[in-house]
């Protein structure tokens, strides 16, 4: 069969890992099997969406490197989940309550005090035509439920296996709000329907959603796709993770310099058997990819993990990968000598300045023994200076000082970069150049 996926965020806040692994998954599922991935935005929440959210969702999932075969707003296809609960309604499986908030409230505690599961009692469907006039003039708008058929519902998960539910153990969910608008499930199902999703990969927090929306896709007269419900990602802790709370945002990873495909390196591979390895492209991740890989046991995106996956990334990137993002990290002019020089010694690339500020801007040298920097400063060669300087240089100061070892380097380094530790010197010091490098043996800034 062909395969078409969905990613499907509500513009209500910034997308945290958490999201964007359904979303990853999804993409690497389609693109593993030739097939196609549709970016869906549940929009229906008038108050909580906003278009700043949708902005972000489509500027993250750009950066991860995601795009989308076709987009859709749920806000815009609002007749077609009217003329579905129309449909419902005609064959009785949409039927209107009137219960108000409080009231339902009401029944479920005393369910639970009698030790009861807290399912609706369908007392909607014993009114009269009488209490429903009654409920009518009192100003009642009702709210709309589907009933559910009290039969076994199974389904073969791709994540959890063989699946069941009861419709007897469930409340007949509520599709449409006493205002009119749209829950969550009739327009996910309408969607699901009319624009061909084969398989539908998302958080196991939604397994208790599947039997009814099999049993509704059954009643609008199509066919179900598949599911996969994965576990939820926690943090490091076992807390689980929110959107709303900003909750390792990918804007907040974005802004802290972490690099797009470690966080898709890391997040295509927990929860599943593989090794987690930094790869260097999404087509490695696609090779890779195997939805039979994903146990059931709750992953933990570790920060630590993401930091050490994004310094491996960076100390093997090639110049012309890096170059783009040096310039995001404001420095445009860095070049290939100055990024091989220094790309080791990275954690994230706005680290990166620090080291220009050593080779291209003044610093405080820190000097131990000023009359031993000074004698090297007097045995600094002629330029031009390439990588054996330093060791034709560091000789010459070794013969005449008679240093060697750490008492040769260490004051050289603290002179040269005001830093304890760095890059290799041998690289470096062509970067700072004879000027600078004798200033700063001397003790100026430079």
């Amino acid at each position: 069969m062909s395969v078409t996926v969905r990613f499907a965020p509500s513009p209500t806040g910034l997308l945290h890992v958490g999201n964007a692994r359904v979303a990853l998954i999804n993409w690497l599922f389609a693109k593993r099997h030739g097939g196609y991935f549709m970016l869906r935005l549940d929009d229906t929440d008038a108050e909580r969406s906003k278009p700043e959210f949708v902005d972000a969702i489509i500027e993250d999932l750009r950066w991860l490197g995601l795009d989308w075969d076709r987009k859709a707003f749920q806000s815009a296809r609002l007749a077609r989940y009217t003329a579905a609960a129309e449909k419902l309604k005609a064959d009785g499986r949409l039927y209107p309550c009137w219960e108000t908030p409080e009231e339902l409230e009401f029944k479920r505690k005393r369910q639970l005090a009698r030790g009861l599961p807290p399912v609706y009692d369908r007392a909607a469907l014993k009114l009269h035509s009488e209490d429903i006039c009654r409920l009518g003039e009192e100003g009642r708008r009702p709210h709309w439920r589907f009933k559910l058929d009290h039969v076994e519902v199974r389904w073969d998960d791709m994540v959890r296996g063989a699946s069941h539910t009861h419709g007897a153990t469930q409340s007949d969910p509520v599709l449409v709000r006493a205002d009119g608008s749209f829950l969550y499930t009739l327009p996910s199902v309408v969607d699901d329907l009319e624009f061909g999703i084969s398989h539908v990969i998302r958080g196991e927090d939604h397994v208790t959603n599947t039997a009814p929306q099999l049993q509704l896709f059954q009643a609008l007269g199509g066919e179900a796709p598949r599911f996969a419900h994965l576990p939820l990602l926690t943090d490091a802790s076992g807390a689980g993770l929110s959107k709303r709370l900003g909750s390792l945002s990918l804007r907040d990873l974005r802004r802290q310099g972490i690099d797009a495909m470690a966080v898709d390196s890391l997040l295509a591979k927990l929860g599943t058997s593989d090794a987690i390895e930094i790869r260097h492209g999404l087509d490695a991740l696609v090779d890779e990819f195997d939805m039979e890989k994903f146990g059931r046991g709750t992953p933990k995106f570790d920060p630590a993990e993401l930091d050490h996956l994004n310094a491996h990334l960076l100390h093997g990137m090639s110049f012309e990968d890096a170059r783009t993002r040096l310039a995001a990290a404001g420095l445009p002019l860095a070049d290939e000598p100055f990024w091989l020089a220094i790309r080791a010694n990275l954690a994230q690339v706005g680290d990166a300045r620090e080291w220009w500020a050593v080779c291209r801007d003044p610093i405080r040298p820190v000097i131990e023994d000023a009359e031993f920097t000074a004698a090297a400063a007097a045995l600094l060669p002629p330029e031009p200076w390439d990588t054996a300087t330093w060791g034709t240089w560091t000789t010459a100061v070794k013969d005449v000082t008679g240093r060697k070892g750490k008492t040769l380097f260490h004051p050289l380094r603290l002179a040269l970069t005001g830093r304890e530790n760095g890059p290799e010197l041998k690289t470096l010091l062509p970067l700072v150049g004879r000027a600078r490098a004798e200033a700063r043996l001397r003790g100026e800034s430079a």
